[in-house]
């Protein structure tokens, strides 16, 4: 028989697993289902329910393409526009007082990804740090990130950055709620990877998210994605002419249209802007002067985000992974030179001068997976540390089998240590052709390293502040170090340079 807890919460008993170790809530409700009326609206409040709900196991991951939702070797999570839920994970042993809580926003794009993901169970995590871990879905791709409220009318509205409010909306759950799970509302660390960590940065930025969370971690964000208000009406419009409706009555289109006839006309017309633009990632937040005033990256440079410390860091081969098995990075000469046509003149030979080799294929990899990830997250560290606590590292551990792949320590590859699961089959295959114990190592610097600041707002003592004058950066590899404006030519060569627009 399956040991459970129950807990209270604001809109009703839901009922988690009790293991050995750790205790589960799985697909708890933070917002109403944003299906029919709601598609295309902000987040509305759950509605309360009388009795238990059985909280035990995952419910739909968000709408988008099958393939993202994966979650083993054949195994894929349903999608579904009733997605808004999130997930509890808390060490089953007594507390003597309310645990720091660690909220994660995981990564894809913002087209893909779920909470489901075995790799991202928070247990390990938990137990280490004495913590309660949420993880959370949020919605993607089409209905999530396409700002289609140019289309609405007085009688059908449409919202913009409805991903983004999701997640203002999971944090506001677990200000009334994460008391009742052991968790300290008064002391919450957001973090996430890739688009995740992006999300960290946009939650900086907006202001519905002040007083919500303490700290943040950003693992390799893509930190400058941000569309302008003409750029976003321009892509929606793009959109709507993909999907087929009729120009004069747009509003019923997209409320009727099925969910997936929507998101393949966003998929297919978000690729056509990639390939016109490399670089141009259009499925992001809106700079729509409402609810995300500006761009994370202006708002975190002049100081209007919130001021609370920050961890922010990238992998040293970014790039491979999406070279090896994705198509729409700029990491190969061809984009990269179209990527620079439009940065001005000269620019293209002062960045190659700092990556000798280019154009070969293996530096045009590094170098793209820089412009995306590393470049916009200097200046993040740069102008963050000017208001705020900010600590920056970067990613180098690579066992034998990633040097073999020929892809290193590339995107994502440090999920593995930081949510400490070496002994599980993803953890074993990292390791198969060696590395066992440094891969130990780094998942104690990364544990101990988050969890600290989770707990305190600072890293272990031997990691100091970024300031733009020592520029300490630690270089988490087996051994770990430290070092000081780490990559200096290539960090002069790309300032200035910004991602292209679409109009």
């Amino acid at each position: 028989m399956v040991a459970t807890i129950d807990v209270q919460t604001a809109d009703g008993v839901v009922r988690g697993r009790r293991g050995r170790r750790v205790l589960r809530w799985r697909s708890v409700p933070y917002a109403a289902p944003p299906v029919g009326d709601l598609r295309f609206r902000a987040p509305q409040p759950v509605r309360p329910w009388s009795g238990v709900r059985i909280a035990t196991e995952f419910g739909n991951a968000s709408m988008q393409h099958r393939a993202g939702a994966r979650i083993g070797p054949r195994a894929y999570q349903p999608t579904s526009e009733d997605s808004l839920t999130l997930n509890v994970t808390a060490p089953a042993a007594p507390s003597s007082g309310p645990r720091p809580v660690l909220v994660f926003i995981h990564g894809g794009g913002y087209l893909i990804g779920t909470s489901a993901l075995t790799l991202y169970s928070g247990a390990r995590l938990a137990l280490h740090g004495d913590a309660v871990v949420v993880s959370l879905n949020y919605r993607l791709g089409a209905f999530g990130y396409v700002d289609f409220s140019a289309f609405g009318t007085p009688q059908r509205p449409f919202d913009s950055n409805l991903g983004l409010r999701d997640q203002v909306a999971a944090l506001e759950w677990v200000q009334r709620n994460i008391a009742e799970f052991g968790g300290d509302p008064d002391n919450v660390t957001i973090f996430g990877e890739s688009a995740g960590a992006h999300a960290v940065l946009a939650l900086l930025a907006t202001p519905a998210a002040r007083g919500l969370f303490h700290r943040g971690i950003a693992q390799s964000p893509p930190a400058d994605w941000a569309l302008n208000a003409e750029d976003a009406q321009v892509f929606a419009r793009r959109c709507v002419e993909a999907l087929g409706a009729d120009p004069g009555d747009v509003a019923r289109a997209l409320t009727e249209a099925p969910a997936n006839d929507i998101r393949r006309a966003v998929d297919r017309t978000s690729g056509a802007v990639l390939r016109e633009r490399p670089g141009l990632f259009a499925i992001c937040p809106v700079v729509d002067g409402d609810f995300l005033p500006k761009s994370p990256i202006e708002a975190i440079t002049d100081g209007t985000a919130h001021r609370v410390p920050l961890i922010i860091g990238t992998n040293r081969e970014e790039g491979t992974l999406f070279a090896r098995f994705a198509d729409h990075l700029p990491t190969n000469p061809t984009r990269l030179h179209a990527l620079f046509a439009r940065a001005g003149e000269g620019v293209e030979a002062r960045v190659a001068a700092a990556y000798p080799g280019y154009p070969q294929p293996r530096v045009a990899v590094r170098m793209g997976g820089d412009y995306v990830f590393w470049r916009p997250s200097v200046t993040v560290m740069e102008g963050h540390s000017r208001h705020a606590p900010t600590y920056a590292y970067r990613y180098d551990f690579a066992p034998r089998a990633l040097q073999l792949a020929g892809i290193g320590a590339t995107h994502a590859t440090e999920l593995i240590p930081v949510f400490g699961v070496a002994d599980s089959p993803i953890g074993r295959a990292f390791t198969a052709a060696g590395g066992r114990r440094g891969l130990l190592a780094v998942t104690e610097q990364f544990q101990d390293n988050w969890t600290s600041f989770a707990r305190t707002g600072k890293p272990l003592p031997s990691w100091p502040a970024y300031t733009e004058d020592s520029r300490a950066t630690l270089i988490i590899d087996a051994p770990t170090r430290l070092e000081h404006d780490p990559d200096r030519a290539k960090r002069l060569a790309w300032q200035g340079i910004r991602v292209p627009t679409l109009t």
